[in-house]
Parts: structure tokens; C-alpha cells; sequence
């Protein structure tokens, strides 16, 4: 329609003007065909010019609505492609766009509502207790439970945190000449006690000869200690970890391994993803989603997999 205006606007006083002159160049009833021949052409393309505007202005509309439509958070708006063309291109990006913005709110109000859920328990705990206290059914030297939910939470404020530095690609490392040895072998005596209480052997196996790795040594440290206390809590009746490091002059390998009943196959691909853990699992379900992004986040790459033998194996490779 405002094609349609905008052609008759433009063009309509130059072509009464023709109709006009041609109206006096003839006489009789010559003048009457031509002034209906005018009028017939004219007729016919004012409809052409409707129906190609038409076409033309439709698909825009469409965008424009859509655009507004999406700026007021209906993340569920597309356009639909009718036909092949610079527009259908422009559509099936906005399309794509506004696919992402619908799966990144729908992730947000996931982890909403599972940060709320894992929040609940240790809150109720803690009221608990000191409800307890004040009622003087608990000594105030007996809140030891308090102590240890209060520090569930505050693991999970921080790998909160992580994760939306990583997400928002602000996550800072200090990456420094990291010997792999040492830090295995750091990473295995912090976890003998429990290790030593479940009746948890170990194997760990360094390649000889392994140069350092440039990499931020608390982040990685972070990764490996979470894949080892992983390991260690499905084998709560004994088993064996292995711990080996490897690799050649560009990449480096660290595989995690346990003698545990491995991973069910329906989450073996979800491993990875918030708040995902089996139902006997007392942690938050974001350590194998942080150990993920800060890996990538070194310029490598984590995978998870049941042993043929029995387990599950968690592998990293990482540039040197």
C-alpha cells in the first residue's frame, strides 16, 4: 500500500500531464481511445506496481514487526521464509538470533530455579539448627552442622561465580611455567586421608621427561582436584584411582580414572552440563561444568567415558 501511494505520488501528475497533452493533440473519437488506453495502461501498473511492492514491503514488515516484538522479550517471535532472496537471508538470521535468545533464557531460568533448589536444603538446615539452639534443645558448641552447610554455600556462591565469568569471557588466568609432576603429586597427598579411609589405591604415572606447561597452575590444580574427589566418591567401598599424565612437544594428556560402577549411559553426554549428578550425590552438580570451561578456557579439551573394564575416565588435553 505505501508503494502503491508512493507511485501514484510520483508519477501520477507526470502522466496526467501526458494525457493531457494527448487529450489535445487529437480529435473525435481518436481522443476518447487514447485518453482509455492511458487509463488502461495506467490501471495496469498501478496493480503491477502494488503486487511488486507488495512482495517487496511484506517481508519487511514482517522484520520490523518482529524486531518489536523480540525488543519486548517475546524471545518466541520468527519470521517466516517464503521465498529465496536478500530478505530470507536477513529473516533466517534474525530467526537464528532470536533461537539463541530463547535458549539462553531458557538456560537462565534453569539455573534459576536449580540454584534455588540447591540453596534450599543448606538454608533449611542451618534454620534448623539454630532454631534448635535458641529453643535450647542444641548446645551453641554443637552447631558443627551449621559450620559445614554454610561452607556447602559459599562453594556454591563461588562456582556460581566461575561460571559467569567464564560465560561472560572475563575469567582472568595467570598462566605461568607449571610443573605437571608436582602438581599431580600435590593433588594425590591432599586426598589421602579420604582415600585412606575408603581403602582407595592410586596409581599415578608421569611421563619422564615431561616439560612444563604453560597454564594458570590454581585453575588447573582446581580441574584436577575436582575429577580426583569425583573418582574417590564412587568407590566409597574401595577401588583403585589412576592418575597418569603424558603427551608429546604440543599437547598434554591428564586421564583420571576410577574403578567405580561409571557413568549411566542415558547422562554420559549431559556429564558436562549444571546441576547434573546422580542421586546419591551430596555435591552441587557444577564441578564437571567448571572443570569444562576452564579447560576450554586454556585452549583444551575434556571428555568423559566408561572403561571397558569397569569405571569411568575422565580425559584432558591441553596445549603445552
Amino acid at each position: 500500500m505505501i508503494g502503491l501511494i508512493l507511485f501514484l505520488v510520483v508519477l501520477g501528475p507526470l502522466f496526467g500531464f501526458l494525457v493531457s497533452g494527448m487529450f489535445g493533440a487529437f480529435h473525435g473519437p481518436r481522443r476518447f481511445v487514447i485518453v482509455g488506453l492511458a487509463v488502461l495502461v495506467l490501471v495496469g501498473v498501478a496493480v503491477f506496481a502494488r503486487n511488486r511492492f507488495g512482495r517487496t514491503w511484506a517481508p519487511v514488515g514482517q522484520l520490523i514487526d518482529a524486531t518489536r516484538r523480540l525488543g519486548d522479550g517475546e524471545t518466541g517471535v520468527r519470521i517466516p521464509i517464503n521465498e529465496p532472496g536478500p530478505l530470507a537471508a536477513v529473516s533466517g538470521s534474525f530467526n537464528r538470533m532470536a533461537a539463541r535468545l530463547e535458549e539462553e533464557e531458557e538456560r537462565r531460568r534453569r539455573l534459576l530455579a536449580d540454584l534455588g533448589h540447591e540453596l534450599r536444603t543448606p538454608l533449611t538446615v542451618v534454620r534448623g539448627e539454630i532454631e534448635a539452639v535458641i529453643d535450647g534443645l542444641h548446645d551453641p558448641s554443637q552447631l558443627s552442622n551449621v559450620i559445614d552447610e554454610v561452607e556447602l554455600m559459599e562453594r556454591l556462591l563461588e562456582d556460581l561465580r566461575v561460571l559467569t565469568l567464564t560465560e561472560a569471557g572475563r575469567l582472568q588466568l595467570h598462566r605461568e611455567p607449571t610443573d605437571v609432576e608436582s602438581m599431580v603429586s600435590e593433588v594425590i597427598a591432599s586426598f589421602s586421608a579420604p582415600m585412606e579411609a575408603d581403602d582407595i589405591e592410586h596409581i599415578v604415572s608421569v611421563e619422564p621427561g615431561m616439560a612444563e606447561l604453560d597454564a594458570d597452575p590454581y585453575r588447573l590444580r582446581q580441574v584436577i582436584s575436582n575429577l580426583v574427589s569425583n573418582a574417590i566418591n564412587q568407590m566409597p567401598e574401595g577401588g583403585t584411582l589412576e592418575l597418569t599424565a603424558g603427551g608429546d612437544g604440543e599437547r598434554v594428556r591428564i586421564l583420571v580414572a576410577d574403578t567405580g560402577p561409571g557413568i549411566p549411559p542415558d547422562r554420559l553426554e549431559q556429564v558436562f552440563e549444571r546441576f547434573v549428578k546422580s542421586s546419591d550425590s551430596a555435591g552441587s552438580g557444577l564441578g564437571l561444568s567448571i572443570a569444562r570451561d576452564l579447560v576450554e578456557a586454556h585452549g583444551g579439551t575434556i571428555s568423559a567415558a566408561n572403561r571397558p573394564e569397569g569405571g569411568a575416565a575422565f580425559t584432558i588435553d591441553l596445549p603445552r
